[in-house]
């Protein structure tokens, strides 16, 4: 596999990298936010037709993250405040924000715009084989090598990421020791928004430039599964994404190899990623990180102890 061909599949795995690292956090909060199908394409409706009415790349992201937060600020409103059931609330949601990407989008489909802008970062794309690779990109999958890392460091390396880790762990216990888990969770939530609102512009301004109706869908769906198979950090989680790349990229390689095949090779990822997210809860995969504890962090897929349950002050 050549350079190229890496760093396109980092280029296309970028939208789910930022949807993932979203997702990660609103979850360790101890939130699901199951709109992302939705979410994600309404952002990238948004973000499109903003840049192209503004004829502002940056007018287009902030517009969809302003959107998907909306949403995401929706689901911690029915869910903390209302107390209504996660799961039922993402999915009508999703259905929601899909119909109105359709409805709102319809004057800009197949209309051109600018998309964002690749450069190549001084010195360090000189750099053989990792300057092709990681810094002759664009501003997008920079933010996004940002987005990751900054996530990890914040979850696991400073005390602003452990108390979000404890309002998702032990609500009962952090709240016992001062900490305001509803509000953190809303906090957490609109925050994870924001990244799918980016994953969403994402798309139509970079990785599939334009819009169309239904252009991302299924994607929110394999980012929640690639949340679990990361077992909810957001290193193991970006391999997924990548890995999740590479087989788009593989596919569409194929298609010209194997012309008859060619309605099954685009669909090829989605099951192959559906057939590994089963093979993370396989017990003979649990035992083996109950086996060798170094490991235990990289296999581990348990789900936050607090996720999807109300916290109540009594």
């Amino acid at each position: 596999m050549d350079t190229a061909t890496i760093a396109s599949i980092i280029a296309a795995a970028t939208p789910l990298v930022y949807a993932v690292v979203g997702e990660t956090i609103t979850e360790k909060a101890g939130v699901v936010n199951l709109s992302l199908d939705g979410s994600i394409l309404l952002s990238a409706m948004t973000g499109f037709a903003a840049a192209t009415v503004s004829g502002s790349i940056l007018v287009g992201f902030l517009a969809a993250m302003l959107v998907s937060m909306a949403i995401a600020a929706l689901v911690a409103f029915a869910s903390i405040k209302l107390r209504l059931d996660q799961i039922a609330v993402g999915f009508v949601l999703t259905l929601l924000a899909a119909d109105l990407s359709s409805f709102l989008g319809d004057d800009f489909v197949g209309r051109a715009a600018e998309g964002v802008q690749a450069f190549d970062i001084p010195l360090l794309s000189g750099i053989p084989f990792f300057g092709q690779v990681l810094f002759s990109h664009n501003l997008s999958v920079y933010g996004s090598f940002v987005a990751l890392i900054g996530a990890y460091v914040f979850l696991y390396r400073t005390r602003r990421g452990l108390e979000l880790q404890g309002v998702g762990e032990r609500p009962e216990a952090a709240f016992a020791r001062g900490l305001n888990v509803n509000r953190l969770r809303y906090i957490y939530t609109i925050v994870g928004g924001a990244f799918v609102g980016l994953a969403g512009a994402a798309f139509s301004l970079d990785v599939k430039l334009g819009w169309r109706e239904g252009m991302t869908r299924n994607f929110g769906w394999i980012a929640l599964a690639i949340v679990i198979f990361g077992g909810w950090n957001p290193v193991r989680a970006a391999i997924g994404c990548y890995l999740f790349g590479a087989l788009q990229v593989l596919a569409l390689n194929l298609q010209p190899t194997f012309p008859g095949i060619s309605q099954i090779l685009p669909i090829l990822p989605f099951v192959l990623m559906i057939l590994m997210l089963v093979l993370v809860y396989l017990d003979w995969f649990r035992r083996l990180g109950d086996r060798y504890p170094a490991w235990r962090r990289i296999l581990a897929s348990d789900p936050p102890s607090g996720l999807g349950r109300v916290f109540v002050r009594d």
